[in-house]
């Protein structure tokens, strides 16, 4: 045995992927996210969607759960009407992830949400997003970066106190926070850039930025770290 606490990665469920020969569907996931997890010390496993009845089972095996990127978080779950520009639904991908996320929520295991996985988590716990904000995606299929400042006595400044210029696609964000969650970082247009829930409530880290795609191993350090 290694020691190196097992991370759970939630994934894509993309149907007609294309790879040599073949053509099928197909549980994806960059590879930057279990390289990441690696890179900070953890074993990496990934989650493709199941159902979500199952979802504590998968999660009482894990040392630590991350909520990917991808697709648009579907309004219905936060209650709001579709705005043009939100992307289509992948209700399968909502499910398993939301249920994950109340299974890891209740069990006390460490938990990070990553873009779309920050936003997933606001909604789980209550609270909504906007649909669309400008300036934080810099072209199609590109990531950009812009800096994100800590709020002092977070979780999160305790992993990176200082301003950080982070790999940001994006173009949703939370607007009423969900029960619970903390403000941790911010964008220089105050969108809020990082979530955490309270110490007391265990390890629960979102961040709107992918960390999977700079060098920066701090927030996933802090989250292996939680889970060994």
């Amino acid at each position: 045995m290694s020691g190196r606490p097992l991370i759970g990665v939630s994934t894509y469920l993309e149907a007609g992927t294309r790879w040599g020969v073949w053509e099928l569907d197909a549980a994806l996931l960059p590879a930057a996210y279990p390289r990441l997890v690696q890179r900070a010390g953890g074993l990496a496993c990934m989650l493709p969607p199941d159902e979500p009845a199952l979802a504590a089972a998968a999660v009482s095996r894990l040392d630590g759960l991350v909520v990917a990127g991808g697709p648009d978080v579907d309004p219905v779950h936060y209650g709001a009407d579709r705005d043009p520009r939100t992307g289509p639904p992948a209700p399968a991908r909502d499910a398993w992830e939301l249920a994950l996320i109340h299974a890891a929520l209740a069990s006390g295991t460490p938990l990070l949400g990553i873009c779309r996985g920050m936003q997933l988590l606001n909604v789980a716990l209550g609270g909504t997003l906007v649909q669309h904000v400008e300036g934080h995606v810099e072209a199609v299929g590109t990531f950009g970066t812009h800096p994100v400042t800590p709020v002092p006595g977070t979780r999160y400044a305790s992993l990176v106190p200082e301003a950080l210029a982070v790999p940001t696609y994006h173009h949703q964000s939370v607007s009423r926070l969900g029960r619970g969650l903390l403000p941790s970082a911010h964008a220089a247009d105050g969108t809020v850039e990082a979530v955490e829930l309270p110490a007391e409530r265990g390890w629960v880290v979102g961040v709107q930025w992918h960390p999977e795609m700079g060098e920066d191993l701090r927030v996933m350090a802090g989250l292996v770290a939680a889970a060994g």
